[in-house]
């Protein structure tokens, strides 16, 4: 029997859109996804695919001026105790805890700050730890002006020590990063928020297939320290970012 991911993993990601016949047919083509129903209990859904491994969940967006965006899900032991812990810590809970049919427990969440997050709480569907395959999730990254604050919520709601560097703090799970959080003074007008990187073999080609299906290139390619990233968008407007396989393990 396979196990549950470790409490504080970023274990999914999850695009709510406006138009799900066209983001499948976005992503498909540009990450290699295949599609297979997922639970139905927020509308409609699907689960993305590579090889038959789930990669990432699609929804349809049902609340008006709700911005299309990737969510980043992280795996928790007792949904109902975590979602308690967000709002002892001052977040926000919009969203169950529910019962996804079998797959497992939810809940949908927003920091101090306002970005929103999702936990995750295994049963028969376990999620997926980022890696480097091709089209699966890579990294995900929070972007905030008060990265202080955003480091003692996560460390206190996921039950995981934070690690500060130079330019990065980063959640570790038994030691190793598994998530950024980045100090951002200039957001340019977008909300504080998780931007979810998936791994691709060329982010140029990538970019350039991005414009070819219609979305648009946010960020050029450009050099970061775990590796050669663009920043991109989708033809509803979901942003999200591409990140070149390294072939080595990450610090």
């Amino acid at each position: 029997m396979e196990l549950r991911l470790a409490q504080g993993t970023p274990c999914w990601v999850s695009l709510l859109t406006h138009d799900l016949p066209g983001a499948r047919a976005f992503y498909g083509e540009l990450l290699g996804w295949t599609y297979s129903p997922g639970p139905g209990q927020l509308g409609a859904y699907v689960r993305a695919e590579l090889d038959g491994t789930p990669v990432a969940g699609l929804g349809v967006s049902t609340t008006t001026g709700f911005p299309v965006q990737w969510t980043t899900y992280f795996a928790v032991d007792d949904a109902d105790r975590t979602t308690q812990l967000v709002r002892e810590c001052g977040g926000t809970v919009a969203v169950g805890p529910v019962q996804a049919e079998r797959a497992g427990r939810m809940a949908i969440a927003a920091d101090v700050s306002g970005a929103v997050f999702g936990l995750w709480q295994a049963e028969e569907h376990l999620g997926r730890e980022a890696g480097e395959d091709p089209g699966g999730p890579a990294w995900a990254e929070l972007l905030t002006p008060d990265a202080d604050g955003a480091a003692a919520f996560y460390g206190t709601v996921l039950d995981r020590p934070v690690r500060s560097a130079a330019d990065e703090t980063a959640l570790l799970v038994h030691g190793r990063p598994v998530a950024g959080i980045r100090h951002h003074a200039d957001l340019r007008g977008h909300p504080p928020r998780w931007r979810t990187h998936f791994a691709v073999r060329d982010s140029a080609l990538t970019a350039r297939h991005t414009v070819e299906l219609g979305g648009r290139v946010l960020v050029e390619p450009h050099d970061t320290a775990r590796g050669r990233a663009a920043r991109l968008a989708d033809p509803q407007g979901g942003h999200f970012s591409v990140l070149e396989a390294t072939g080595r393990e990450q610090p």
